[in-house]
């Protein structure tokens, strides 16, 4: 059990929410979504005062066609000041098209378990560092800021367990690439809060804690209690994704990320700090939620919707 002290310790703290639902979140989306509602999107959470927004992805069409218009999207978007509008590159081709499309900030993205990152990349851990040192080295050098996504942090969907020791040393070797930040992942959902307490407290013993992010999948329910469980151990930065869109199409059975509305609603309860505004944030989630096929399993959405259509 949190002790109350505990909680009332945050009051006042301030939290970045990193919004990832127009990449992380549609990129697994099945339906459709025009260039036109993307943009409208992203507008939105602009609106919203989300202080980061991963705006899409300049990764192959053949292998993520969601993101085909990455470059489309950003042309179009309107920039609020004080908002950073990030890309996920895998390589420098795709570094060259978000530079070439006036991004500033790019995220990379790597694995612990060896496994996973074949499946997922067709490449071992070490070949995609190899090639992510590169392509932090060419951003670094343009003026970019880099971040980078740990996958599988907390468990693999082919290996199971991942050792600690794992998520410490390849978090210092992105580090060591130039990221600014490292988001750890918990790519399908198996994480728990004492869990998440061991791999940061051995984060922590290694490295500057507040250069880690956390990035947590609500497959089994527990996104919000691990964010819990991350803020009393000092984590200021977290991943969600509007209305909980998208998952991982590499991980068998993920479900959809922490979704920001519930995130939000949760760290206005506690009296943390975000600048977001909840109202914005879920006109932006009943805008998306409109354009895809399915229910969005936001609960806090949800409810709203609920209460919407109650005379």
């Amino acid at each position: 059990m949190v002790a109350s002290a505990d909680l009332t310790s945050l009051r006042g703290e301030a939290v970045t929410v990193v919004e990832v639902g127009p990449r992380d979140g549609l990129q697994n989306e099945s339906a459709h979504v025009s260039t036109d509602d993307k943009v409208a999107f992203v507008d939105r959470l602009s609106a919203a005062n989300l202080p980061v927004i991963e705006v899409s992805a300049f990764v192959s069409p053949k292998w993520v066609p969601q993101m085909a218009d990455a470059a489309e999207v950003f042309a179009r978007i309107q920039r609020r000041p004080g908002t950073r509008y990030t890309a996920l590159v895998p390589n420098l081709p795709g570094l060259e098209r978000a530079t070439s499309a006036g991004v500033t900030e790019v995220a990379i993205f790597a694995a612990v378990s060896e496994t996973f990152s074949r499946k997922n990349i067709n490449q071992s851990v070490d070949d995609s560092l190899a090639i992510y040192r590169d392509v932090a080295t060419r951003a670094l050098a343009a003026g970019l800021r880099v971040r980078a996504y740990l996958s599988t942090s907390f468990g693999c969907p082919y290996e199971g367990h991942v050792p600690v020791t794992a998520v410490v040393r390849r978090t210092a070797q992105l580090l060591d690439l130039g990221a600014f930040e490292v988001a750890v992942s918990d790519t399908i959902g198996v994480a728990h809060p004492a869990q998440v307490v061991e791999v940061l407290t051995a984060l922590r013993s290694e490295l500057p804690i507040d250069r880690i992010a956390l990035h947590f999948h609500d497959t089994r329910g527990t996104a919000l209690a691990n964010v819990l469980a991350g803020l009393l151990e000092g984590i200021r930065t977290f991943d969600a994704s509007a209305g909980g869109l998208g998952g991982c199409p590499y991980a068998p059975g993920a479900a959809g990320n922490l979704a920001t509305d519930d995130l939000l609603y949760m760290l206005e309860g506690v009296g943390v700090r975000t600048g977001v505004s909840l109202a914005a944030l879920e006109e932006a989630t009943a805008f998306i939620a409109a354009r895809i096929d399915h229910a969005l399993p936001s609960r806090y959405a949800q409810a709203a919707k609920a209460a919407r259509s109650t005379p």
